[in-house]
């Protein structure tokens, strides 16, 4: 089998196993290595340390399989806008980045491709394999674009003429020969809605993202407290950031996803805001079980939900809160208070007054004293900080 037909078996095997898109690429070392090792050295991978780790496969992925990788099978798969799904309601899941909603990307992705990598290896005896769903130290847009799926956009993105940027991707890395792709040309032009749009201006230039700006870094990757700088920027978001993706043109016309596993499930549907911040572990463990969403943890999700009623502004809230001062979880307390101060008002205060006055723990005291202090001026401290690590 010539390396053409190579190719066009294994993409047809992907298609059949459930994928949207799939295309091949001949390995090299990555003609974005530089760009990485300077984004690395200015600290924009913020306390993902984890991106620093294996750096040298990340430059030359041949050196993701020990006997040398020639080539590898990058696959799409598409997740919004999903096929009949309904507009989602309440003030919880519309600021949930799409890709969360549902079962999570690496099983949902994970099992067809384990399917695939064993159609690959029965049909080719002998040749060396290796998968992975943003799991490992692949630069895989690089890949992916190499592969025919897209061109990287300025917001970092890849995206695909006619099917945008909600897609996920994924690799099988291989032992064999196969023919190159033509690839796709830039999308973007002049185009900056992207940048503009970034509530937090974390892409500080064309193609450039730092992740110590990024609403989708704060809200999933961050362990413990957020800065009190950071907060105000987050806006009612709680797991991500699609706001990037929604001004882009290029996803005004995406066609129809088809994989209802990707959308929201109706035990998770009727959580709000409220039952999020209250959310025990049972319920946790009940309610988001295969989810991605459990990347941020329990403390996070929580934390996350007290900021953004604090954001929203809300008085509904004011109850939600008050029971947040009485948690279990420092965390919780302390971004309740502060949600609090920034709702501001007389049952606020006495709710406040009331927490310090029993509270113990001094970093949960320092917070409610500064909500005290709180003017309630919700436009004047959205002004962003220009130390983005603050």
């Amino acid at each position: 089998m010539d390396a053409a037909e190579t190719t066009r078996r294994l993409c047809a095997w992907a298609l059949e196993e459930g994928f949207d898109r799939a295309g091949v690429a001949r390995l090299e070392p990555a003609a974005g290595g530089g760009a990485l090792l300077r984004w690395l050295s200015r600290g924009e991978q913020a306390e993902m340390e984890y991106l620093a780790r294996r750096v040298e496969a990340r430059l030359d992925p041949r050196r993701i399989l020990a006997t040398g990788a020639r080539s590898v099978l990058c696959v799409a798969l598409d997740y919004h806008p999903l096929d009949g799904e309904p507009e989602v309601e309440g003030d919880l899941w519309r600021r949930v980045a799409r890709y969360a909603r549902g079962e999570d990307y690496h099983d949902v992705m994970g099992r067809r491709l384990e399917r695939l990598e064993a159609r690959v290896a029965a049909a080719f005896p002998g040749i060396g394999t290796r998968r992975y769903v943003d799991t490992g130290p692949v630069l895989e847009r690089e890949l992916a674009a190499k592969a025919g799926l897209g061109a990287v956009g300025k917001n970092t993105n890849l995206l695909h003429p006619e099917h945008g940027s909600w897609f996920l991707l994924g690799e099988l890395f291989l032992t064999l020969d196969v023919a190159p792709a033509a690839p796709v040309t830039d999308l973007c032009g002049t185009c900056t809605r992207c940048l503009d749009a970034c509530p937090t201006d974390a892409l500080v230039e064309p193609y450039r993202l730092d992740a110590r700006r990024c609403i989708s870094y704060w809200t999933i990757e961050h362990r413990g407290p957020i800065p009190a700088t950071i907060r105000p920027q987050l806006e009612d978001w709680v797991f991500g950031c699609d706001v990037c993706q929604e001004v882009c043109p290029v996803n005004e016309s995406a066609p129809p996803a088809r994989h209802p596993e990707l959308g929201l499930p109706s035990e998770r549907a009727a959580l709000d805001l409220a039952g999020l911040l209250s959310l025990g572990r049972d319920d946790y463990v009940r309610v988001f079980r295969g989810s991605p969403m459990k990347r941020a943890k329990l403390e996070g999700l929580r934390r996350n939900a007290a900021v953004a009623m604090g954001n929203r502004g809300d008085e509904r809230y004011l109850e939600p809160l008050r029971r947040g001062l009485e948690d279990a979880d420092s965390v919780v307390r302390s971004h309740s208070a502060w949600a609090l101060g920034r709702l501001g008002g007389a049952v606020a205060r006495r709710a406040l007054e009331s927490a310090l006055a029993a509270e113990e723990d001094p970093e949960v005291r320092a917070e409610l004293r500064h909500a005290l202090g709180a003017k309630g001026d919700r436009d004047g401290d959205k002004t962003r900080s220009s130390d983005p690590s603050a």
